[in-house]
């Protein structure tokens, strides 16, 4: 997948971020501890857009939003609209598939204290906009979070006061494509419910429908 302008598995244009998953290798030998690759349908017409890997979760697995708590509604939810043939992300070998749907990161490499930093993010939003090309007319992107909202107009060359972030409301983007915000799926969101299972499934209900 190196050539892939997607995504670049060798990627180590941000020093801090690369020499901290040089560290994090050296502590957790077994991790993935490298940039990860967006999972799913390259065909899809919902790209779900998150924020960053996490320490425990995708950085360990390889796959986003697997092996962590912020990984649990968002899987549930894929199953139950016929998204994803399983309700659980467990590892890269579980035998998850993905149906019509794609998830991605505004930043493909673990942050230290999961807080990339703006240039960070600047200097990965190419691979964003690399893979924003590629949807169909008529996709959605769902953005969990302000920076994957922010990221995902800045890769679409907008201005970031040009849609403002608001849980379950959709944006509709020059280039065709609806953009739909939720909050994160973070454990911190759920548990102080902030999100709610409620919440996320209205989320989906949305993008049911303008996906048809």
């Amino acid at each position: 997948m190196p050539n892939n302008p997607i995504f670049d598995q060798h990627c180590r244009l941000c020093p801090r971020l690369a020499d901290f998953l040089d560290d994090v290798k050296q502590k957790y030998p077994d991790y993935h501890a490298r940039p990860v690759a967006p999972f799913g349908d390259t065909d899809a017409r919902l790209l779900i857009v998150g924020l960053a890997p996490g320490m425990h979760g995708a950085n360990a697995t390889g796959r986003p939003f697997t092996g962590d708590y912020a990984g649990l509604l968002l899987y549930e939810a894929l199953y139950e609209f016929g998204y994803s043939n399983n309700p659980v992300s467990e590892s890269q070998h579980d035998g998850l598939t993905l149906t019509n749907s794609r998830i991605s990161n505004a930043v493909k490499c673990l942050p230290p204290q999961n807080k990339p930093t703006g240039e960070e993010i600047n200097q990965c939003n190419h691979f964003l906009a690399a893979e924003l090309a590629t949807l169909p007319q008529g996709a959605v992107i769902l953005a969990l979070g302000t920076v994957a909202h922010q990221a995902v107009l800045k890769a679409l060359g907008l201005k970031a006061n040009s849609a403002k972030f608001a849980h379950n409301v959709q944006h509709q983007l020059p280039n065709g494509t609806t953009l739909v915000d939720s909050y994160h799926t973070s454990r911190y969101n759920v548990q102080t419910k902030r999100l709610t299972k409620a919440d996320f499934t209205a989320v989906f209900q949305r993008i049911t429908t303008l996906l048809g």
